[in-house]
């Protein structure tokens, strides 16, 4: 048994030892090596000055992309070695340095591929650990088999286990192939899909609603397609989904109407284009920029930063206060109270005054300085203008306006009025009447009223 173990690559290689082949395929073999090292060097530079302009999800998983440069181009160098060197000589070294060589591009062009599906904005998914982990020891377990030679002794006794589940009779063989294209074509999928969606994110043309929608769609139906292909490659009858796809409708029906009813108003959101990204809302009394549309929930930034998640199922059929829609710039309004002793006109035209030079402040249309009514104190005036990017706030905007109103009354002596109210007491037929403009009336004694039983 251990005879057999040595009598693929490393028996061929023990019997060419000591052979001048050996040496000879050492020499190329080293060279071949230091010359794809160099190449990939070179490779690797231009990949990185053409990368830096390219797009997140492309530059992530980069560093494994460089890496399988090496091996890949080892592997294609010494396979031509090892075809040519074969017509005249034994090539076992060149046989067995290949296997190396082919798993580690096969790993790393892995990772590189795991990076793109498993990642969004450079933050690598939890999976993409999981799928590494599984891939490397798949692969060093496939190198030691083939290095060995047992590899087709162990691909025999996968399909001599035999097992039936339901109707169907597998071998382990069979069930591991199917698992195996099930994964790679998902994989295809998903990586196709990631990739059409960075190509549309990065399109001119289009609104940013209907990149989000195609970018959705087209990575649902790649996906789907994946399924249906690996399935037919393992040999599952598709027709059978019907039946599965029917109880999918009833379930959808009853207890899945609400996540449904999410999904489908989420792409009604993107289509009619009622909300965008960096839209301010405020509906179900959260306020807040809208920085995520999902497909089932829309994430909304409040001015605290803290995120909500919202329904997309709300965002349809609640009243939606959109104060970024079409129309960036708000109307504002500040009231203020001057004496009647005042000059009017004056406060009026300091008013308009008082909004000139602040900033993100509309002098088109002009600010406008109106007489509301007559209060009891003071005659109440009122200033509206325009501020634009009304969705950053306005409260900094009014406080450099009343600043400036203030600054200007004083200088130019108009009076802010404060509230004066009198205080009559009446006891029997004395009236003590007690005004805050008199305060020495305050601390004139009550007088006793006569005594009338006399």
């Amino acid at each position: 048994m251990q005879d057999r173990y040595f009598s693929h690559m490393l028996g061929g290689l023990v019997r060419d030892f000591g052979e001048p082949a050996v040496i000879w395929q050492a020499l190329v073999l080293l060279g071949l090596l230091a010359v794809a090292w160099w190449l990939a060097r070179v490779l690797r530079r231009r990949l990185e000055e053409r990368r830096q302009s390219r797009f997140e999800a492309l530059r992530f998983g980069a560093e494994s992309l460089n890496k399988a440069l090496f091996p890949l181009l080892g592997t294609v160098f010494v396979s031509i070695a090892q075809l040519v060197m074969s017509r005249f000589m034994h090539t076992a070294l060149l046989q067995l340095a290949l296997v190396p060589l082919l798993g580690i591009t096969v790993i790393y062009t892995m990772f590189y591929v795991a990076r793109r599906v498993f990642s969004r904005g450079g933050e690598a998914h939890a999976l993409l650990f999981v799928f590494e982990k599984v891939v490397t020891t798949l692969v060093w377990v496939a190198m030691l088999l083939t290095v060995m030679g047992i590899q087709q002794d162990v691909v025999n006794w996968m399909a001599s286990v035999r097992f039936s589940v339901a109707n169907a009779h597998l071998t382990l063989l069979s069930l591991a192939t199917g698992v195996l294209w099930v994964c790679i074509t998902l994989i295809v999928a998903m990586w196709a899909g990631a990739s059409l969606e960075d190509r549309l994110m990065r399109s001119r043309s289009l609104d940013a609603n209907v990149r989000i929608v195609l970018a959705r769609l087209g990575r649902a139906l790649m996906i789907l397609a994946a399924i249906l292909i690996s399935l037919s490659i393992v040999g599952i009858d598709v027709t059978v989904l019907g039946v599965f796809g029917g109880a999918l409708g009833v379930g959808l029906g009853f207890g899945l109407q609400k996540i449904a009813s999410n999904y489908v108003s989420g792409f009604i959101i993107l289509l009619d284009r009622s909300l965008r990204l960096g839209d301010m809302i405020n509906v179900a009394n959260f306020q807040g920029t809208v920085t995520q549309i999902r497909t089932r929930y829309t994430v909304v930034r409040g001015l605290d930063g803290i995120e909500t998640l919202i329904p997309n199922e709300k965002l349809i059929t609640d009243v939606v206060q959109n104060h970024s829609s079409y129309l960036t710039r708000g109307n504002a309004k500040l009231a203020v109270q001057v004496s009647y002793r005042s000059d009017l006109e004056r406060a009026l035209a300091l008013l308009v005054e008082a909004t000139k030079g602040v900033e993100r402040v509309l002098q088109d249309p002009a600010p406008a300085a109106l007489l509301a009514n007559f209060g009891a104190d003071g005659i109440n005036l009122e200033l509206s203008f325009w501020i634009e990017d009304a969705a950053k706030g306005t409260g900094g905007v009014k406080s450099q306006v009343n600043r400036n109103i203030w600054r200007l009354y004083c200088e130019y002596g108009i009076e802010i009025p404060f509230a004066q109210r009198e205080i009559r007491i009446i006891d029997g037929a004395t009236n003590s009447v007690i005004s805050p403009a008199s305060p020495a009336s305050s601390n004139t004694p009550n007088r006793q009223s006569p005594d009338r039983s006399q």
